[in-house]
């Protein structure tokens, strides 16, 4: 029987893919077999950091193999990112993923290196955190209403404070701002820590941050909250309506901490440790650690993930240009 060289190049491609299509098939199945690393953007101790180690543990556990956590910080998160991004497919490097890294930072910072929708393949989100404005108690307003009625009588007598210009908190202000039309002065500075001292001593009026940062200071009187980014009012802060509450949905938007790798990854392996992370949020050392953070649980697989991703980066891309933002 002869073969024209269409027909041999047709068989010759088929043949590939089926063994491609196996190779995959059999490293999902033998996947993990050796220690896989969790890259976290942070520096240890930042509620990024407590989620990746509180679930990492048990995320080795039922994968049988160890989930080493190791923190890249630097660049508002975009190091650690990169790391991720520039990793083997294999699913042995994998990254945690926050509204800094993938949305606010990207949006603001057009040389950052990554394309966070494209470059990355989403596994799954984990947790989704609230955010607060809060002030400090000198400031003239102890409610949401008399808050607005502050600020839009004295446009750039106050300030705010954030981890640093093209953070989540700096650009979830801006959203506000942008929306209500007041005019707060920002005030960046390197990480959420010496932001939120400054603003409970006094120095600046006021943050947007997450809630386990701020709660501590709130709960002892150093901090008064205003108006919350949540699904509904919170049981530690009932008297505290949330953002959709007073007329500002687009800003109900909590920070989600989620689990990506680079662009690549097989399929199997993605549904591996999203079915893996599923079960992990049902251990009930894992689920308070989690909670305690003020963090409501949220394992939504791959593609749920991946959409959050494009919608918040979309979110923060309008806000960077309705507001002129650039990086300092």
């Amino acid at each position: 029987m002869k073969y024209d060289s269409v027909s041999i190049v047709k068989f010759v491609g088929a043949t590939l893919l089926v063994v491609a299509s196996s190779l995959t098939a059999v490293h999902a199945d033998t996947f993990p077999n050796k220690p896989i690393r969790l890259v976290v953007p942070f520096a240890p101790g930042g509620s990024t950091d407590i989620i990746a180690r509180a679930v990492g543990d048990a995320l080795g556990r039922q994968l049988g193999q160890p989930v080493i956590v190791e923190n890249k910080a630097g660049g508002a998160g975009s190091i650690g990112a990169l790391e991720v991004m520039r990793s083997p497919k294999d699913g042995y490097t994998i990254g945690m993923a926050t509204v800094s890294t993938t949305a606010a930072n990207p949006a603001i910072n057009p040389k950052i290196g990554y394309d966070p929708v494209t470059d990355f393949m989403a596994i799954s989100n984990i947790a989704a955190t609230p955010n607060i404005i809060a002030v400090n108690p000198s400031f003239p307003a102890k409610d949401f209403k008399t808050f607005m009625q502050v600020l839009k009588a004295n446009p750039g007598k106050y300030s705010y404070s954030s981890s640093g210009t093209g953070g989540i908190g700096h650009l979830q202000t801006e959203l506000f701002k942008s929306l209500t039309g007041v005019f707060i002065v920002h005030i960046p500075y390197r990480g959420a820590g010496p932001a939120l001292a400054d603003t409970v001593g006094g120095q600046v009026s006021m943050i947007f941050d997450n809630l386990p940062s701020s709660l501590p200071f709130i709960k002892d009187g150093k901090l008064v909250p205003i108006v919350v980014a949540a699904p509904k009012r919170l049981a530690q802060l009932p008297n505290v309506p949330t953002f959709a509450e007073v007329g500002l949905a687009p800003v109900n938007r909590m920070a989600y901490y989620g689990l990506l790798g680079p662009a690549g990854m097989p399929k199997d392996i993605v549904d591996k440790y999203t079915a893996a992370l599923q079960k992990v949020v049902t251990d009930p050392a894992v689920k308070k650690r989690i909670e305690d953070t003020g963090s409501i649980i949220n394992v939504n697989g791959s593609e749920a993930f991946a959409k959050e991703i494009k919608a918040e980066y979309s979110v923060y891309k309008e806000v960077v240009a309705k507001q002129k933002l650039q990086l300092d």
